[in-house]
């Protein structure tokens, strides 16, 4: 355990620079003072550390020093070729960027690592779009990315769902995401904090000749999640009673939302025929209407009593079709 540690520190003052205790221990997840000792342990090694005092210190190596051990084991070399997608790096101008890390990571590992590395390819294949749907596309995303990677403003015309539907705005891209086959962009456009614009809808593109600088504080990943959990709070615009049977509860499992999936699992459960009967959130009578219609005969509305008299009211009609 001890040892590992010890070469996650060398490796980080390797690729990052300079960094205080305080940093390290944060990385590490240790305490100030078991740094010290593992620094001490490093120095009696031969690595060449050296510690600076004052506001600005921290601990660095010596200029030119670089370690070839990577500590590598089996699952860490399995999981870089896990991780690498060729769509999506191809899709941001990376594919053979990519072809060629891969190429040098597998000459540099051992025979057992690269024989396990090249498994990974043979038996996991990862597809990031939803099922029964085109992955986005975005013809501008290449341009996006390398604003994104050289910190320069653009300008763009973006079609956006609601009225005015075309709008003009100068982006500051702070990053992308992908999102089950679509491509968005985290960027500031003047508001107090960032936006999320989906990049196929960006009509026109032009480079600015203008750097930015993010916020200091801001991070993509954290930025997604708190973005991700407000979009999905805003969705639900109200509840509905129902009663489910065993069968439409198994079907809903399958084409359901978590928050739905999850109300009708704690609902309670009748006496008689393993029938549930659950308070689900609602998007809108209208949204809702189809989805229950989905479950066929095996859903009842209780109330409200205008989403009951919606589905009645289709039910009537399509057995007027059929009949």
């Amino acid at each position: 355990m001890r040892a590992g540690r010890l070469l996650s520190l060398l490796l980080l003052l390797q690729n990052r620079g300079r960094m205080t205790a305080a940093e390290l221990a944060t990385e590490l997840e240790v305490s100030v003072r078991t740094v010290y000792r593992d620094v001490e342990s490093l120095t009696a090694a031969g690595v060449p550390i050296y510690g600076e005092p004052g506001h600005d210190g921290g601990y660095a190596l010596v200029d030119g020093y670089r370690t070839r051990l990577t500590g590598l084991t089996a699952d860490e070399a399995e999981a870089l070729f896990l991780a690498g997608l060729p769509g999506p790096a191809a899709d941001l101008g990376l594919g053979s960027v990519l072809t060629a890390a891969e190429l040098k990571l597998e000459a540099a590992l051992p025979t057992e690592l690269r024989r396990q590395a090249r498994r990974i390819r043979e038996r996991f294949h990862l597809d990031a779009p939803g099922w029964y749907r085109e992955a986005d596309d975005a013809p501008h995303l290449p341009a996006v990315a390398a604003a994104v990677w050289q910190r320069r403003a653009v300008h763009v015309r973006y079609r956006r769902w609601y009225a005015p539907e075309i709008v003009e705005r100068r982006l500051e891209p702070y990053g992308i995401v992908l999102k089950a086959g679509r491509w968005y962009v985290v960027a500031h456009a003047g508001a107090d904090t960032p936006r999320t614009y989906r990049i196929s809808q960006i009509l026109d593109l032009r480079p600015l000749d203008e750097e930015f600088v993010p916020p200091a504080d801001f991070d993509l990943a954290s930025y997604w999640r708190a973005h991700t959990a407000q979009l999905q709070e805003s969705l639900w615009q109200g509840r509905a009673e129902i009663r489910i049977s065993p069968a439409g509860a198994e079907r809903l499992r399958e084409i359901g939302v978590p928050a739905v999936i999850d109300a009708v699992e704690a609902g309670e459960e009748e006496h008689t025929g393993g029938w549930r009967r659950a308070l689900i959130p609602i998007e809108s009578l209208t949204h809702a209407e189809g989805e229950l219609l989905r479950l066929g005969a095996h859903v009842e509305v209780v109330s409200p009593p205008e989403l009951r008299e919606r589905i009645a009211a289709t039910a009537l009609a399509l057995a007027a079709r059929y009949g």
